[in-house]
């Protein structure tokens, strides 16, 4: 087959999702996960972001109670805040949660049972080298 300008873009292409990944991987490895998987229990594990950011998921199961548990650390807070989507009316209240430097802290918040629906959390840094993590469960 004869090299075309589009064969050729899509090669580079491909070697640079490679070199992505491999980068990737490598910074993923060189720090810990807050957090440990949740197993088959969990709707959503962010093991480490540095920053302000936040989640959204979807398919709560009503036959469950659900469990969000948030850790950080880096010397300063995180301010979390969440919505559920058909339930507004439990919105869990916002929290702060000091994020010491060295060792994270952790905070477990129930969510309770019959939620179904989509839900968000809304994690907010007081710097933005603040590490932060988060799991959601719904334990069987």
């Amino acid at each position: 087959m004869k090299d075309t300008p589009t064969r050729k873009a899509v090669a580079l292409a491909a070697a640079a999702a490679a070199v992505a990944l491999t980068a990737g991987t490598g910074q993923a490895s060189a720090t810990e996960a807050l957090l440990p998987h949740p197993g088959p229990d969990g709707l959503i594990w962010i093991p480490e972001i540095t920053g302000s950011s936040g989640f959204v998921s979807g398919g709560l199961n009503s036959g469950l109670d659900t469990f969000t548990t948030f850790a950080c650390e880096g010397g300063g807070t995180v301010e979390v805040s969440f919505r559920l989507d058909n339930h507004p009316d439990r919105d869990p209240s916002p929290f702060t949660l000091a994020c010491p430097t060295g060792t994270p802290a952790t905070i477990t918040v129930p969510l309770g049972p019959g939620l179904s629906g989509g839900f968000g959390a809304t994690v907010t840094a007081s710097s933005p080298s603040i590490r932060w993590g988060a799991v959601v469960v719904q334990p069987e």
